[in-house]
């Protein structure tokens, strides 16, 4: 059912491209699966278990960044909105000193 399948596409010279469908895979019936002699070295490795202090630990370390980098950022968007109001002051008043200075 979800296997792309290619339609009958006559081409200019008359040919009919046939449609593919492979046939399954039938595993061998009388085989059982060998046992694994082999040393696997993911299987010696340790598994790393939390502890629920240490699960409350990465929880606080990862709020407390969190919270750092949203305070920097804000201060950083803040500054520049300070910036942006005093520019626009100055050249309000830039522009009704060189106003003045027109009109005399």
């Amino acid at each position: 059912m979800f296997q792309p399948r290619v339609p009958t596409n006559p081409i200019p010279s008359g040919e009919v491209i046939p449609v593919y469908t492979p046939t399954p895979i039938e595993p061998h019936a009388g085989h059982a699966p060998a046992a694994c002699s082999c040393q696997n070295p993911a299987s010696a490795r340790r598994s790393v278990q939390f502890t629920p202090g240490a699960v409350v630990a990465v929880a606080g370390a990862g709020t407390a960044i969190a919270l750092v980098v949203g305070a920097v950022l804000v201060s950083m968007l803040l500054a520049v909105a300070i910036t942006g109001v005093s520019v626009a002051l100055v050249a309000v008043v830039l522009r009704s000193l060189f106003k003045d200075l027109h009109h005399r």
